[in-house]
């Protein structure tokens, strides 16, 4: 007599991604039970383990063992399918393992050290305040005036792009972006996304042989001249590096302003208070990046066989390590659901951690702080407009493709 293996008691497979409609709407409450009851377990649809408490995250991400390249992973892994197993050439720097990650982030890590990238803050604010002063009172789409612009053209004018072409960079980087970090996209998607990819690649060998010529402050000369112990990047090496920039700068910038900007309408009492103290903004950021971090999750790879949390890991099995979940556990951060701009001791880990920590994390602070500057500035109130505020189909990424703000003055 054939039995039937009963359904788990927790959320897991398709309700733990972005296709599960109450999860993209909503993520906290599911992943909050699953890391009461579940908070480590093998998710047999997605071939991975779901990996949620806090400390648990922190250590897998902090474990310099762990493969990152998704090659190395089950050829069932979602992990594998999704960030391009089957490809033959090196991934991005951010899916590289040692030895080839830690050259390439020796070679330009000096351009993004917080002190580097504190130098564009003017220039950044020039460019959220020319956005958001063009809105008139009323209803406006966030993520289109402001949101996905802003990110766009500051990156645009650190890489150094003439800003005539700035048309064309916003093109390219939104067409990939449509099927960047997912294995999902529609054929038209994925052909128009290549189509772009190489446009952009050339572009970008373009802007190289120029700033070879003409040097600037731009982040693709600082990269043209980066030397590290007689090391020095390849011109195909720098366009990879732009165009990840350009993805995951653009992509994780754009849904961090945007969740922002909700978690404030959603909580008016807070909103006040940055009104009131603008010198809480940075803490501001912080909680935001803690309570609605824009990038969900994040992974790893086993190398070896091994033992997590009572449970025993083969080799080559994705690990998966929902940072969402991470941000809000209870154990870290005391009533973890409430949005508070004023709270203390946040261990976020949205950034992800260990040799992967992102590079970009002190840039999208400084754009989102200065984009929200602006619109406290320009705008008296904002509250949640009459139209459609819609969450974006961006597996592993938590951001709105369209929302309905008013703000009057």
């Amino acid at each position: 007599m054939a039995t039937s293996v009963a359904e788990p008691s927790y959320p897991t497979g398709a309700q733990l991604t972005v296709f599960d409609p109450a999860f993209r709407e909503d993520p906290y409450p599911i992943l909050a039970e699953v890391r009461e009851k579940a908070p480590i377990h093998y998710n047999a649809d997605m071939g991975m383990w779901v990996i949620t408490r806090h400390a648990d995250v922190h250590a897998i991400l902090r474990n310099p063992a762990l493969w990152s390249d998704p090659r190395r992973a089950n050829p069932d892994s979602f992990y594998h399918k999704a960030l391009g197993g089957d490809r033959d050439e090196e991934p991005s720097m951010l899916l590289m393992d040692d030895p080839g990650h830690r050259r390439l982030r020796e070679l330009v890590r000096h351009s993004f050290t917080p002190r580097a990238i504190e130098k564009w803050r003017e220039r950044a604010r020039r460019v959220a305040r020319r956005h958001v002063d063009a809105i008139e009172d009323g209803e406006f789409d966030l993520i289109a005036r402001v949101a996905n612009p802003v990110p766009t053209v500051v990156i645009a004018e650190l890489l150094g792009v003439d800003p005539e072409r700035h048309a064309d960079f916003k093109a390219w980087s939104d067409t990939m972006i449509k099927t960047a970090f997912t294995p999902f996209g529609s054929p038209e998607d994925v052909a128009a996304s290549e189509a772009a990819r190489e446009q952009l690649a050339a572009f970008f060998l373009g802007e190289i042989e120029k700033r070879r010529e003409q040097p600037d402050e731009g982040l693709v000369t600082q990269m043209v001249r980066a030397e590290e112990s007689g090391d020095v990047l390849e011109d195909e090496e720098i366009v990879m590096q732009c165009i990840l920039l350009l993805l995951a700068g653009n992509l994780t910038t754009s849904d961090l302003i945007g969740n922002a900007v909700m978690a404030l309408v959603r909580n008016p009492d807070q909103q006040a208070l940055l009104r009131a103290d603008r010198s809480l903004m940075r803490n501001a950021v912080e909680e935001v990046l803690r309570y609605d971090s824009p990038v969900t999750n994040s992974g790893r790879i086993a190398h070896e066989d091994f033992e997590f949390g009572g449970f025993a890991i083969e080799q080559g099995q994705a690990l998966g390590v929902s940072l969402a979940a991470a941000n809000r556990d209870p154990a870290v951060h005391p009533d973890p659901d409430r949005f508070d701009v004023r709270r203390e001791r946040i261990h976020l880990m949205s950034f992800g951690g260990g040799r992967h920590f992102c590079l970009g994390a002190h840039l999208a602070r400084l754009e989102a702080a200065e984009t929200l500057d602006a619109l406290l500035d320009r705008f008296s109130n904002l509250e949640r407009g009459s139209g459609e505020s819609v969450y974006a189909m961006n597996a592993s990424f938590r951001g709105l493709s369209t929302f309905s703000v008013r703000g009057t003055r």
